[in-house]
């Protein structure tokens, strides 16, 4: 199933700027893992940047995961959904975050982003922002143990 994933990422062409993370380098780099191995297609090393119980909400249905599995259950319906309405070239571009709240081993770091598109061969854009909550682990290195895509209906790219 994760090597059906993976492939289904490769193929989608999904990519995810990593030039983009939270100002504090140790907060960045749980993101910037993710967004790195996810735009490998490395399923593996994304989830391994997430907590156990990690949550995630997004505009795909079913717009929720939770728990061991979540990653690869949003990843899978990602690609069903992308699969089912024809969209293609599909990224993420992220900007540096504009907000980062530290308390004590919790965080939460709010970064814009901009995910582009083809819908059917036209070029297609959202302006949005991913919302991370992230935790330290018990070695002390911070993970992501939640995160937010917010975004208006997408619309043509200029």
């Amino acid at each position: 199933m994760k090597s059906l994933l993976v492939g289904l990422f490769c193929s989608m062409g999904l990519a995810v700027a990593t030039d983009a993370a939270a100002a504090d380098p140790q907060l960045a780099a749980p993101i910037r893992a993710f967004i790195d191995s996810f735009n490998k297609g490395d399923l593996k090393a994304a989830v391994a940047t997430h907590t156990g119980d990690v949550a995630i909400v997004d505009e795909v249905a079913p717009h929720v995961w939770r728990g061991p599995g979540a990653v690869e259950a949003w990843a899978g319906d990602l690609a069903k959904d992308a699969t089912a309405k024809g969209l293609t070239d599909q990224s993420v571009a992220l900007s540096p975050a504009t907000r980062e709240v530290v308390s004590g081993d919790r965080a939460y770091v709010i970064v814009p982003a901009v995910y582009s598109f083809k819908d059917h061969g036209k070029a297609m854009r959202e302006v949005a922002q991913m919302t991370f909550s992230l935790q330290k682990d018990t070695a002390g290195a911070w993970k992501i143990n939640a995160w937010t895509w917010t975004g208006p209906d997408p619309s043509p790219a200029n």
